[in-house]
């Protein structure tokens, strides 16, 4: 698979939608992973990210002008011991939940399927990264609609076992802008995981869309203590 440039993905695409990046430091040494969101609509442009524990949740900027909660008020990000979750919905809490159980990953999402958004019918993407003993791995997972028919729920799990520095992959729920919106397509795509974690958040912040981004996270995780260093930007603040 080629390796693709961050940057120019994302500047080619006004609209990816929500976006899931996991990987590995050049260097080898950190667990790393980054979610971003951004909106069309007032209300999807009306939050930002905030801390909640060890992980962070979406809040209202102006509660008075938050209209539906449903489906964009959750947490993304959330840690089960060595384990860090991150997703663009409640299926965080699923996952969370599945896995205390001793459910996999995979077996946790089963219970879920895309959001009842039509006619976009968002995909739910996620992401885990397991941070043991100085060994790392992660997967990723996408369930969406079949085509736009909401009959059936396609569901792809993507596992990368023993990450390779320097390579990270990217998912996103969507393929580009459009009405109804078309869903992300394929494996997700192969990208380049750099040592500086606040120079990969300025890239990734000053690469998407101005008027549609709202909310960036990105989290590095040292793989032989899981001591972690995060960084946020919020459009509104």
């Amino acid at each position: 698979m080629e390796m693709i440039a961050l940057d120019k993905e994302l500047k080619g695409n006004s609209y990816p939608g929500r976006g899931i990046i996991i990987g590995r430091s050049a260097d080898g040494t950190k667990a790393v992973a980054a979610y971003f969101i951004m909106g069309r609509s007032e209300n999807s442009r009306n939050r930002v990210f905030v801390e909640d524990g060890e992980g962070i949740r979406t809040q209202a900027f102006d509660p008075s002008k938050l209209v539906d909660p449903s489906l964009i008020i959750y947490a993304p990000v959330r840690v089960l011991g060595n384990k860090t979750i991150v997703t663009n919905g409640d299926q965080t809490d699923t996952i969370y939940e599945g896995m205390d159980q001793q459910l996999t990953f995979e077996q946790s999402l089963r219970s879920r399927e895309f959001e009842p958004d039509g006619p976009n019918y968002t995909p739910r993407i996620s992401g885990i990264l397991h941070v043991e003993n100085g060994s790392y791995s992660y997967a990723m997972s996408i369930l969406k609609s079949n085509n736009g028919d909401p009959s059936s729920c396609n569901r792809y799990t993507f596992a990368y076992q023993n990450a390779k520095a320097g390579e990270g992959h990217f998912i996103h729920t969507y393929k580009c802008d459009g009405n109804p919106l078309p869903s992300f397509e394929g494996e997700p795509k192969l990208v380049q995981i750099p040592d500086d974690m606040d120079a990969f958040a300025n890239m990734l912040w000053g690469s998407l869309n101005e008027d549609n981004k709202v909310s960036l996270f990105v989290r590095y995780i040292d793989i032989e203590t899981g001591k972690y260093e995060s960084r946020i930007l919020n459009k509104n603040h």
